[in-house]
């Protein structure tokens, strides 16, 4: 079985993204514009080209460029505003705004700054010195962007069971709380249904607790692959897992657990020279109404059912009463 990425691989991954930078000129003046653009096609940069402020914040939606070098005075949208539209508008990605100015007025200059720019440059600009100043943004933009993009991954591990990649505790609390709530508003069914590995501890003790990750990963596949995106499994702790399910009636949750236990017991395992099978035993409790039971009451209550089902003889499911 392939092993999925590790924190480290994934942070690594964005640490060494594409380094192309696009940078995007918006200007009213098609002269200004090409001076702007040979500057910065010389010095290996990707420039787009905007005649506007509106064709700027399309052309932004569709590139994110790590830098903008945009006139002050421009028709429709000038740059002041463009710069608060593009801070406004796109918190999530970070880009580094030059303002191009005649005016060296510096109570313009610091509303300019005000505004969300980053830096401005006085027109008529030195060639060299505005790709400098574009090279600082980038540099700057794309730390911003990395260290984003690392947040967002170290958000979505925290939600995530590190052996079998499933959503862990936590991400099912998240994820109930809102569901429970809609099926509150919506009148749709909810189902909890929580799962054990029969007998676990006896694997490991026979074959090693490589083996006991080998399974713990299998099944997590086999709940993937059997629950819908509406819907969430995941892995609670050691052999434990829960499956939620909404707007399925009581059979169609019969009939989608029992496919999970079926699959399961028919796959055998090989260990070394050895095979086994393995089953688990699911405990199943349901939901529909107006005012949402507490998650915690709800999830006891499949426990319980669970602990039926174990008492009833294992790999076999029970609803609760």
């Amino acid at each position: 079985m392939m092993e999925r990425p590790t924190v480290s691989d994934k942070i690594e991954t964005v640490s060494h993204s594409s380094r192309t930078c696009k940078v995007l000129a918006v200007d009213d003046s098609a002269i200004s514009r090409k001076l702007v653009e040979r500057s910065l096609l010389g010095a290996g940069y990707e420039v787009l080209l905007a005649q506007d402020g509106r064709e700027a914040l399309d052309l932004f939606a569709q590139h994110l460029p790590a830098v903008v070098v945009t006139d002050w005075s421009m028709p429709d949208i000038g740059g002041l505003e463009l710069c608060r539209r593009i801070r406004q508008d796109f918190q999530d990605c970070h880009s580094h705004l030059i303002l191009l100015t005649s005016n060296t007025d510096k109570e313009q200059i610091v509303e300019g700054l005000a505004a969300g720019a980053d830096d401005y440059l006085t027109k008529p600009f030195h060639a060299g010195e505005l790709v400098a100043r574009v090279e600082v943004g980038r540099r700057i933009a794309e730390l911003h962007r990395e260290i984003q993009a690392k947040n967002r991954l170290l958000e979505e591990m925290a939600l995530t069971d590190a052996l079998t990649g499933l959503p862990n505790r936590r991400a099912v609390d998240v994820w109930a709380s809102r569901q429970l709530s809609a099926a509150a508003r919506h009148d749709f069914p909810f189902w909890v249904v929580m799962a054990d590995l029969d007998l676990f501890k006896k694997v490991n003790d026979t074959y090693g607790h490589d083996a006991g990750d080998t399974v713990l990963k299998t099944f997590a596949e086999i709940l993937r692959a059997h629950t819908r995106q509406s819907d969430i499994c995941a892995r609670l702790g050691g052999e434990e897992f829960l499956v939620m399910l909404t707007h399925a009636d009581k059979e169609g949750t019969r009939t989608a657990v029992e496919r999970i236990r079926k699959q399961l017991e028919s796959t055998i395992f090989a260990f070394g020279d050895s095979t086994t099978a393995v089953t688990a035993s699911f405990g199943i409790a349901g939901f529909r109404g107006t005012k949402p039971p507490e998650w915690n009451a709800l999830v006891a209550c499949a426990d319980t059912a669970l602990y039926a089902a174990k008492h009833n003889g294992r790999n076999r499911m029970e609803f609760a009463k």
